[in-house]
């Protein structure tokens, strides 16, 4: 079994100021121990306490910085200083599921990145691959119980907007999210009061002065010509690509980039207070027209990792640049979160057993009747005998 390994290079202990260490002060348990939790509530807990002990063992402190690395991205976390990084595989936290597509590594690393301590979640957990919404966004939630301030966001999409070029890359400043509307939504439920509050407004889930940093980095790593502002992206359920005229729909509706994850990331990241830097690799031209000649390429995995790597290099010096500047210019001015009590033991609420019955007292449906006698349920069982005696006896008359 893996388990968290420190960098074979580390040469030295950490040395840790004050507010980035562990720090001695009231815990944030003293007012909510006696509050219940959703049974939903607990595995971000459960994973952040994990990580948070492994931290310690090794004297790394905790992130105030998170990093989610698309199809392809997991090289960004190359920008981590090498000496001081822990890696903790997903299959040691709990609660974390395999992941399951190419380019997601399946293992977060955390280590200082300009004096920013800094956590790179090295694949993500979509929605087609089976996981429910909450899954989707326990890597966001298990960072803001590690008191994570900034996430930093990345995917691969195709481009919609006609002036993107294969390798650009788009910031994203408003998206459209036709499953969030439709209900497959990672606030549906029980609501986190720690996290955040039942109805949060997403009209300022993006903010400009961190749109502004990022071209301000660009130009830093010589990448302000493939950088596109105000980008709007289209999050899709998948895993097929999108049609043609769901293509030119979402065009339509505004959207400049398509993809099949990060909205849900970046709501859950919004919902707990944490403030959201998302970018969009541009891997692909989304086909919008009919191509009778069979002269253009349909969008495919491959093409999109291929992309990814011809410009990965640049985007690791692009993330590192931004980080040095959130750090000095945005993390300095931001107003801290609350911490979030991670006792679990004691606090878990005590749903109801489901009901299979739906709703049936009685019932002469041969589906009921079935259901109950491979259920071993009585009321069924015993109402089905009954039915069955009064239709023997009936025949018998009949006879």
């Amino acid at each position: 079994m893996c388990q968290p390994t420190m960098s074979s290079s580390k040469s030295r202990i950490i040395n840790r100021d004050d507010s980035l260490a562990y720090p001695s002060q009231p815990s944030p348990c003293d007012e909510t121990r006696n509050t219940t939790l959703h049974p939903t509530h607990v595995p971000y807990r459960l994973a952040a306490s994990y990580i948070l002990s492994t931290l310690q063992q090794y004297d790394v402190p905790h992130p105030k910085i998170g990093i989610i690395c698309g199809s392809g991205l997991s090289g960004l976390s190359q920008a981590l200083d090498v000496n001081t990084t822990v890696t903790i595989p997903y299959a040691e936290v709990p609660g974390f599921p395999d992941v399951t597509v190419a380019g997601h590594a399946g293992e977060m690393i955390v280590g200082m990145l300009h004096d920013q301590s800094t956590i790179c979640f090295r694949g993500r957990f979509h929605s087609y691959e089976g996981h429910d919404m909450n899954t989707v966004a326990l890597p966001v939630r298990t960072m803001r119980c590690l008191g994570v301030e900034l996430v930093i966001v990345t995917n691969a999409a195709g481009g919609l907007r006609d002036s993107f070029k294969v390798g650009d890359v788009a910031i994203i400043r408003d998206h459209i999210a036709l499953p969030l509307l439709c209900g497959k939504n990672p606030l549906v439920g029980m609501n986190d009061e720690e996290l955040g509050p039942r109805f949060p407004p997403t009209s300022n889930l993006y903010d400009a002065k961190l749109q502004d940093i990022v071209m301000a980095a660009s130009e830093e790593v010589d990448m302000k010509e493939y950088m596109h502002k105000d980008g709007t992206y289209a999050f899709v359920s998948g895993p097929n690509y999108e049609s043609k005229s769901e293509c030119n729909m979402l065009k339509m509706l505004g959207a400049d980039a398509v993809g099949m994850s990060t909205v849900p990331e970046i709501l859950a990241a919004h919902h707990a207070g944490m403030a959201v830097l998302c970018l969009s690799l541009i891997t692909n031209k989304v086909v919008l027209y009919d191509d009778p000649e069979g002269k253009v390429e349909h969008a495919n995995h491959e093409e999109v990792l291929a992309a990814v790597a011809g410009r990965g290099a640049q985007l690791v010096k692009l993330v590192s640049e931004v980080v040095k500047r959130v750090g000095k210019e945005y993390l300095v001015v931001r107003e801290g979160l609350n911490p979030i009590c991670l006792e679990v033991e004691g606090r878990v609420l005590e749903t109801k057993k489901k009901d299979d019955s739906n709703g049936v007292g009685f019932s002469l449906c041969p589906y009921h009747i079935v259901k109950g006698i491979m259920r071993g349920d009585h009321k069924y069982v015993a109402f089905g005998f009954a039915v069955a005696a009064i239709g023997v006896m009936g025949l018998k008359r009949r006879a």
